[in-house]
């Protein structure tokens, strides 16, 4: 390994010279390394889960038996309805990015923050982890979603000691979770003491020994829990899972649990590895791009850039959604604004056309729609000999084609169309727009990823790429869309309650302990095991479990039942709300602030989408309080509660100089040798991708094709009930609401909403804005949710959608995805009906009140 910077002082916390000539030119495949080690998938899925029932909570009388809400207040903010919009950015995007950055962070703070925002010399986008050019980068090289993101983490208004002295926990939790967010940066670490009903001020030592006193008086490492976001950098998210497993626990569950473990759980054991095959630069060069169960408009907007650039090279793109989305129907660049040439466009016109191709699949029934195309595909290629079905690929590099093809092949059109709602003829046009193409790349999200059958549905995704030969070539492969900015990489670091024995023999070696090889509980599991008193304390890195997660109500009794639940944030959540009998409120830096540690200046590290790790270091000075780094609270945890049984010079050390850190990485995890050299080139460097290469890593050395079970679920529905899937609002990252306004859907000052169609409406006697109630079906359990409002939208028949969380509470605990365990968010079996209908009162009084 080469010499780490800090073993020369004047280097320690610098930058090395950059050379823009170290980053990839468009087109070009980045130079990534050996193949990485296997990622298998474990063998036995359902070893470590927990399958005794439940008993569901009563979520509509939650309000009522506990003063601090765990769901969000039901009052109404007052809706109003306008036409879908049908471009997405534009001028708009440009006004509102602007107005809520200065909003939020002042003129100075909150441009400055912007400038810097995914700069190859400034910080990653705390937002979504979509990957930023290898080689030029505009000047404002961010997007909507993520100007309001940096806003918020540069919000110069501070949520201190006299906040908390003012405001119980009851009375922060009838604020909705647009104005919690808003009360400014945690700035001091706060308790929550047993039967206190205020957060007071602690000193950062006490709140350290407060940790370490209760971790050490369990019983075992098993009852502690360590949660933690897709937002948390890789260094404090290695030592997040060190210090996990020094303590003796792989206890890890994180929000990958929640979102793309579909597509990991999918893609380790047919390709090798659990993350996407493609880089920026294949986007720009696919012939045919297939995008499943995401909406990039609200969830990943600068991906409408990269999508722009292809369809300008001549690329078709099929867009498969239950709701029509502004992002993929027409895009207005804003970059195009400082083009001279393009500007006029910019501002006149509905732009670039996204889409050519639309497909409204059904909730559920995207694997059915996958089916339908192969099969037509099987079908040109008996027609063509040769000339669709690329059987040298096949021949070289897979297995499992044969049955995969018969099981095609007898899948019945009646069932593809039923289960799709997509005619044979729709989709006779989607396979010949693939048929003599092989620059194909299949690009998805949680669409597809949480429905019931998320993991076949990947691999059917898979199917089509390797009967195709569409993959390991320039323009062609698989792209999950990863949601938060470093969740990918925060795997990557050991954050898996599966880990490898390879990953903990080397993180054993190299800190001299012995890491557990247990498998510790995932998100859902670990939410049954806190909701049935089997463990005692919860730790959360960020995030926030109370809102992602699934089944509300059984989230908050689990927290209560905890004796010490500890928040690491950096602004206040409905999750830090909901807590056990003893809290803690610990305030951290963000990607935006400047971390000065003894050494100087520190820089981070995160992963994007495609695999590549770019430094990130904050250019704002932090507010004035007591925060601290994610790395130094870590540090300081680990010190209190190990003692003896660690290494305290070492975690000193790594507190004072990330390097340190980092040297350990580049001896732990295969990829990140040089990580300190490599981290300081500009734009950062690859991670070994296998697929990429065509080297397969599966325990066969070969890509497998899969025989998936298509199943029926839609037939089990009684004639009254409709499918419910989740959506993100246009103001709204993860959990994280900026506004009320859902502008792209035409939904303005409200989120408690139900998008149904015009038809399941009039059956069920509801009108426009009518108030409802909705409760759904799980095995003989139902949850109900109270004073929705309904909006006619286009979306499927038997299909309706809602923003999370507020509809979380509806969502089973056990009810999850094959083989990932992954909550169902996009496949909930629900009834509505008319808010006050049982009390016959006049139909104006049921009507949602309008702004």
């Amino acid at each position: 390994m080469e010499e780490s910077p800090i073993a020369d002082p004047n280097k320690a916390g610098k930058q090395h010279e950059q050379k823009a000539s170290n980053a990839p030119k468009s087109g070009e495949r980045p130079d990534q390394g050996a193949a990485p080690a296997p990622d298998h998938y474990r063998p036995d899925p359902q070893a470590a889960r927990d399958e005794s029932n439940i008993t569901p909570p009563d979520v509509a009388n939650a309000k009522y038996t506990h003063p601090i809400l765990a769901q969000p207040p039901e009052a109404l903010t007052g809706i109003r309805l306008e036409e879908r919009a049908k471009v997405a950015a534009g001028v708009t995007a440009v006004i509102k990015s602007m107005e809520f950055s200065w909003s939020e962070g002042g003129l100075n703070r909150g441009t400055r923050g912007l400038l810097k925002m995914n700069q190859k010399d400034g910080f990653d986008c705390s937002s979504c982890a979509w990957p930023d050019p290898d080689d030029h980068r505009s000047v404002a090289e961010f997007c909507e979603n993520g100007a309001k993101a940096t806003a918020s983490d540069a919000d110069d208004k501070a949520a201190g000691p006299e906040f908390f002295a003012r405001y119980s926990l009851a009375q922060l939790s009838q604020m909705t979770d647009r104005d919690q967010n808003n009360a400014g940066r945690l700035t001091h670490p706060m308790v929550k003491r047993p039967g206190d009903n205020h957060y007071s001020p602690i000193a950062w030592p006490d709140a350290f020994q407060l940790i370490g006193d209760h971790l050490n008086a369990l019983d075992s490492p098993n009852e502690a829990v360590f949660y933690t976001s897709g937002k948390v950098p890789n260094e404090p998210a290695f030592l997040f899972q060190l210090f996990a497993k020094q303590l003796g626990t792989n206890n890890l569950p994180d929000c990958s649990n929640m979102c793309h473990e579909s597509s990991g759980a999918a893609l380790s054991p047919t390709l090798g590895l659990g993350k996407g095959s493609v880089t920026l630069n294949d986007i720009y060069e696919a012939e045919v791009i297939l995008i499943i169960g995401q909406n990039p408009g609200t969830n990943h907007p600068r991906m409408l850039t990269a999508l722009q650039k292809a369809k300008r090279n001549g690329a078709k793109i099929i867009s498969i959604n239950p709701l029509i989305e502004a992002g993929l129907n027409h895009f207005k660049n804003p970059q195009d604004f400082m083009n001279p040439l393009r500007a006029l466009g910019a501002l006149m016109g509905d732009g670039t056309q996204i889409t050519d191709l639309y497909l409204q699949v059904r909730v559920d029934g995207d694997m059915a729609l996958l089916r339908g195309i192969m099969k037509h595909l099987f079908e040109a290629e008996d027609l063509n000999p040769g000339q669709v079905v690329d059987r040298a690929f096949i021949a070289e590099y897979t297995t499992g084609f044969e049955s995969f093809e018969q099981n095609i092949r007898n899948t019945s059109w009646e069932d593809i169309e039923e289960l799709s709602g997509i005619s044979r003829d729709q989709l006779l046009e989607a396979a010949n727009m693939l048929a003599t193409k092989k620059k194909i790349i299949t690009c998805w999200a949680m669409g597809v990823t949480q429905q019931r059958q998320g993991v076949q549905t990947i691999q059917e995704i898979v199917n089509l790429h390797l009967m195709k030969g569409a993959i390991g070539k320039r323009g062609a492969g698989t792209c999950p869309v990863r949601g938060h900015s470093n969740v990918q990489g925060d795997r990557t670091m050991g954050v898996w309650e599966q880990p490898t024995k390879a990953f903990q023999d080397a993180l054993s070696k190299e800190f001299n302990f012995q890491a557990p090889y247990e498998h510790g509980y995932d998100t859902v599991e670990a939410i049954k095991a806190m909701y049935k008193g089997k463990t005692k304390v919860f730790f959360s890195l960020g995030g926030n479990l109370l809102g992602a997660g699934p089944d509300t109500e059984v989230i908050a009794e689990g927290m209560r039942k905890q004796k010490l639940t500890v928040f690491v944030g950096t602004k206040l959540n409905r999750g830090h709300l909901t807590t056990g009998e003893t809290s803690l409120l610990l305030p951290c830096f963000t990607h935006a602030d400047v971390d000065m540690q003894k050494s100087g200046h520190q820089m981070t590290s995160c992963e994007n989408s495609m695999g590549v790790v770019s430094q990130n270091k904050g250019v704002l000075i932090p507010l004035e309080g007591q925060m601290m780094s994610e790395v130094a609270i870590i540090s300081g945890v680990a010190i209190a509660t190990l003692g003896s049984r660690t290494n305290i010079a070492d975690w000193v050390a790594m507190t004072e100089n990330y390097d340190v850190i980092r040297d350990h990485i580049s001896r732990v995890i295969p990829g990140f040798e040089n990580f300190n050299e490599k981290l300081r080139r500009p734009g950062g460097f690859y991670l070994p991708n296998g697929p990429r290469d065509r080297k397969f890593t599966t325990p066969n050395g070969k890509a497998n094709f899969t025989t998936t079970e298509l199943q029926h679920y839609q037939r089990e529905l009684e004639p009254d009930q409709l499918i419910l899937m989740t959506v993100r609002s246009h103001d709204q990252f993860n959990t994280t609401i900026y506004d009320y306004n859902d502008r792209y859907r035409g939904v303005f000052n409200e989120r408690r909403v139900l998008f149904m169609n015009p038809q399941d409406m009039a059956e069920r006697g509801i009108g426009a804005k009518d108030l409802i109630d909705i409760t759904s079906h799980f095995k003989g359990e139902t949850r109900t949710v109270e004073k929705f409002v309904a909006v006619p939208y286009d979306i499927p028949k038997g299909n309706v959608s809602a923003y999370f969380p507020e509809a979380n509470p509806l969502v089973p605990i056990a009810s999850v995805a094959k083989t990932s365990n992954t909550p169902t968010s996009k496949y909930v079996v629900v009834t509505v009906v008319p808010t006050l209908k049982t009390t016959g009162a006049p139909v104006e009084q049921r009507l949602a009140v309008e702004a």
